[in-house]
């Protein structure tokens, strides 16, 4: 595989591992995904570094 291919392989990769983690902290998978195929290394850094964009109790269900 020549170094272009590999890089490609690795950007991809690393956008789909974000756009995991962004899930696992109840962000958009998807609008991660798209951000790290911009961003790459950057955006995972936003992951890590900046907390849950909304709190537990906010995805459970509703008490009426």
């Amino acid at each position: 595989m020549n170094d272009q291919a590999q890089f490609f392989a690795g950007w991809g990769t690393l956008s789909l591992m974000n756009a995991g983690l962004a899930q696992s902290k109840n962000r958009s998978g998807l609008l991660s995904w798209i951000a790290s195929l911009f961003f790459g290394p950057l955006k995972t850094f936003l992951i890590v570094i900046v907390g849950e964009t909304l709190p537990p109790y906010a995805l459970s269900a509703r008490h009426d």
